[in-house]
């Protein structure tokens, strides 16, 4: 899975947001997904991360979360992704809070690319040099271009 791909441009990922609760974070990540979705709204798709944050939550751990849900009417996955300027508890893993969230909606019927998708992500969240020039990075356009070069 190609992670930049995912995110198409720069315009889907926030960089050192405001957010400050887990609750902002995962409205505000809702919105931006619904820029690039007219099979439904950014208030549905809150409601489909938050349903899912309530089976477990999405926070990895090393201050990295990946709220995802499946959304009927969607052909293709659409993601979004933020840093923060204030990490925020996500009720992570590790208790720690989370400065980077990377959203991802997946097609209702697609299980198993949905699958490889969230491990090629937690894979990448896992290496601490690609967290830091994430969180180096001074603009968005600076994180697509390090994702652009971790896709290669």
């Amino acid at each position: 899975m190609l992670i930049a791909a995912q995110l198409v441009n720069s315009d889907n990922i926030s960089h050192q947001d405001g957010a400050a609760s887990k609750k902002r974070v995962i409205e505000k990540l809702s919105q931006m997904l619904a820029l690039n979705t007219q099979a439904t709204t950014a208030e549905k798709i809150f409601q489909a991360l938050l349903e899912r944050e309530r089976l477990g939550s999405t926070g990895l751990g090393k201050g990295v979360a990946i709220p995802h849900a499946r959304i009927p009417g969607i052909t293709h996955t659409i993601a979004a992704m933020m840093t923060l300027d204030t990490p925020v508890d996500f009720d992570a893993a590790d208790n720690k809070p989370i400065d980077i969230a990377f959203a991802l909606l997946v097609p209702e019927d697609d299980s198993d690319y949905h699958l490889k998708q969230l491990a090629r992500l937690a894979s990448l969240f896992r290496d601490e040099q690609a967290c830091q020039n994430i969180r180096k990075s001074k603009t968005a356009n600076e994180i697509f271009e390090l994702l652009l070069a971790i896709d290669d």
